[in-house]
């Protein structure tokens, strides 16, 4: 048994469940990320994971993944950039690295099964043959990260445990802290891996160049000017650096759309039409197991969808499969929907796989028209 350990309290806990319930656990970390700067926690988090080690007894091995990261995750995170687009790394992440090359390492080493840290659950089909599982939301539904594993194949899920799937958050920081493991109370890692707490218009712009341009309403009147459209995403409030208005009223500015080719960003008054929509188009579509039956004979699926992480599951149909994509079709609409994110779906706990986001689409029209007089 080899457990991912990232040298925080999630992944240590999970591999002190494993070594009370008398598995062999071996313990690799892995460095993805390579920096000599304040920001980068890497060598920081190798020794928390040695001490995880020493304290439960097992073996620690390490790894380099900085290249097989930067060629299969962050490349894709900055295309999708120059794009226009919202990647969110993560899940990508998760499917080539952690998935991935950590998972043919880890069998390299002997392993049969492979651990880590993750909040989700894994049910395993006996009717099926025994490639067959079932990804579940974990019992902590706060912290719940099938969200972001979504488009992990379903072969490496078959090897995989979860031990920390039916715990919460507090009960796992009080396991740590009854057994002593100094990370009982060290703080969770947030935002997106490599950039860390760095300011992300600092660190965007050490890869891509800005291209400063206008903030337009719908209307096409020019309120000021943005820094580059990569550091701005649908729906963003803060930064816009237009409010207070002497022509308008009170009411916050909004990102609403990206003009790739005027270089513009429009933005709305308050909560704008433009804002939200009903459907989307989405690609690159994985599920769990095998395509959903409906969608084989063209017919469409009722199930439910995140388009955002810890985002509420919200009822929608799907139809449409294979390489032309999915049509989303949402009951409620749906609130700065971002190409290049996920739609993640969901019959009630379970999680049926996910789609990046392509196209928004608009209620009734509206949004069509309105950008088309804009741009």
């Amino acid at each position: 048994m080899v457990i991912g350990l990232s040298g925080g309290v999630d992944s240590a806990v999970a591999a002190l469940l494993l070594k009370d319930a008398g598995a062999d656990v071996h313990a690799l970390h892995m460095t993805n990320w390579e920096d000599d700067d304040a920001y980068c926690t890497a060598a920081a988090d190798l020794q928390d994971a040695r001490r995880v080690c020493d304290e439960l007894k097992i073996p620690l091995h390490h790894v380099n993944f900085a290249r097989q990261y930067r060629e299969r995750v962050f490349e894709y995170f900055l295309h999708e950039y120059r794009a226009g687009r919202t990647p969110n790394p993560d899940v990508l992440c998760n499917r080539e690295i952690k998935f991935g090359v950590f998972r043919t390492h880890a069998k390299r080493l002997g392993a049969e099964w492979l651990a880590t840290g993750h909040y989700a659950r894994i049910y395993r089909d006996s009717s099926r043959d025994n490639s067959g599982v079932q990804l579940w939301k974990a019992l902590d539904t706060n912290k719940d990260q099938s969200y972001f594993l979504h488009a992990v194949k379903e072969e490496a899920l078959a090897e995989t445990l979860f031990p920390l799937g039916e715990l919460t958050k507090a009960e796992v920081r009080d396991i740590a802290r009854d057994r002593g493991l100094d990370v009982f109370n060290k703080k969770d890692s947030t935002g997106i891996c490599f950039i860390g707490e760095r300011p992300f218009r600092e660190f965007l712009a050490q890869y891509l160049p800005a291209r400063p341009g206008p903030i337009r309403t719908p209307e096409g009147r020019t309120l000021g000017e943005h820094g580059g459209l990569m550091y701005y995403t649908l729906g963003q409030r803060q930064g816009l650096g237009i409010g207070g208005r002497r022509d308008g009223d009170d009411a916050p500015w909004y990102v609403a759309a990206k003009d790739l080719d005027a270089n513009a960003l429009v933005v709305v008054q308050g909560e704008h039409p433009l804002l939200y929509s009903n459907e989307l188009v989405a690609t690159e579509v994985s599920w769990i197991g095998a395509v959903p039956e409906p969608l084989l004979h063209g017919k469409r699926m009722s199930c439910l969808a995140k388009i955002r992480y810890r985002q509420q599951d919200q009822a929608c149909s799907i139809k449409g499969a294979g390489d032309a994509g999915l049509l989303v079709s949402f009951d409620e609409p749906q609130r700065a929907a971002a190409p290049g994110q996920f739609v993640v779906f969901y019959e009630n706990d379970r999680c049926l796989g996910g789609a990046v986001i392509d196209r928004v689409l608009s209620h009734a029209g509206y949004q069509r028209r309105a950008l088309e007089a804009a741009i």
